[in-house]
């Protein structure tokens, strides 16, 4: 009994050192993959759409200019002047433009955010007034929760570091603690021109940290 005893303990022994083998094996060739730049290429290649949980490929700026000359070219790709801050959690957002023209009064931006976004962006003409804010904490979560991709405000912001935590992206000239009015003045579904460019419900926005692009359609890879 005893020699039994001592050899089904041995095989305790040996089957555990096989599982901590395996296992240091598995964590390692993990780590290889993870640091391995296919992995790093793939990672940087694609992204999920949260609203619609798809995955979508990541165009960048950058490489959507280098890729259509023609249409930058012809108008029908354009980038907007550099005087845009960067907030919210995605840096990098598209989508389809729902317009929306404002001065100083933010009813009609919280109508649109309240409603399903579909992984649009809603740009907002403010008219360029740095004298208050048009979106806050409240309506940018509101807007991660309907599904808008992301925001352009021409005009500012507040409730900075609650935009920064929340998962949409955000641009705006910058940041105001004083609330708009709430007279529900101005127009949805306008044509705007808003950092030299004109532009229209149900063009693409492209942004991400190097500025932002509107396309008459949406751009392929």
């Amino acid at each position: 009994m005893q020699v039994l005893s001592i050899a089904g303990n041995v095989a305790m022994v040996l089957g555990s050192r096989i599982l901590l083998n395996s296992k240091h094996r598995f964590l390692s060739s993990l780590t290889q993959i993870n640091s391995s730049p296919l992995f790093s290429l793939l990672q940087s290649q694609f992204h999920t759409n949260a609203s619609s949980g798809r995955h979508m490929a990541a165009i960048t700026t950058a490489d959507a200019c280098d890729s259509n000359a023609e249409l930058l070219m012809s108008g029908d790709l354009r980038a907007l002047d550099p005087i845009f801050k960067i907030y919210g959690q995605r840096h990098v957002f598209s989508g389809p433009i729902v317009t929306v023209k404002v001065f100083e009064d933010n009813v009609l931006v919280r109508q649109l955010l309240e409603t399903s976004g579909d992984g649009r962006v809603l740009v907002v003409d403010g008219g360029g007034s740095t004298r208050c804010a048009l979106i806050g904490g409240n309506l940018a979560e509101s807007a991660h929760t309907m599904g808008w991709a992301g925001i352009v405000v021409n005009g500012c912001i507040r409730d900075v570091d609650e935009i920064n935590a929340c998962d949409i992206g955000v641009r705006a000239l910058g940041s105001n603690p004083l609330k708009s009015n709430k007279k529900a003045v101005g127009d949805k579904h306008v044509p705007v021109r808003i950092a030299g460019t004109l532009m229209h419900d149900g063009e693409w926005l492209y942004a991400d940290s190097d500025g932002i692009l509107i396309s008459k359609t949406e751009l392929s890879i």
